[in-house]
């Protein structure tokens, strides 16, 4: 089962290094979209399962990842936690392109 960011609150090191992979992102890009600094975000990726303890620092992961489009895959019983994206590459493309061309910034999510 899918669930949308603000549903998940267990996130490990390793689903946020999952997540960049995914969307092809450098921790210093994850890192400035979610207010995290580079050196906070690194050590969580080196503790790898370890799950995030603070709520300030969830809810920063949690900025990132809907920022660029991921979404937290649930255990289940037959599987592991893992990540999906919520849209596809092309459009998490069209989406940094058009915020980075300026303009009056609005909300932009999508159902």
């Amino acid at each position: 089962m899918v669930q949308r960011m603000s549903d998940t609150n267990r996130i490990s090191g390793r689903l946020i290094c999952a997540a960049r992979a995914l969307v092809g992102v450098s921790q210093t890009d994850f890192a400035e979209a979610s207010g995290l600094s580079v050196e906070t975000l690194h050590n969580y990726e080196l503790d790898g399962s370890t799950w995030i303890e603070s709520e300030n620092d969830l809810e920063a992961v949690k900025r990132g990842l809907e920022h660029f489009g991921v979404l937290i895959v649930d255990e289940s019983d037959d599987m592991g936690a893992g990540v999906r994206l919520k849209f596809a590459r092309a459009d998490v493309r069209q989406i940094a392109r058009l915020e980075s061309e300026g303009g009056i910034i609005g909300a932009d999510d999508a159902p």
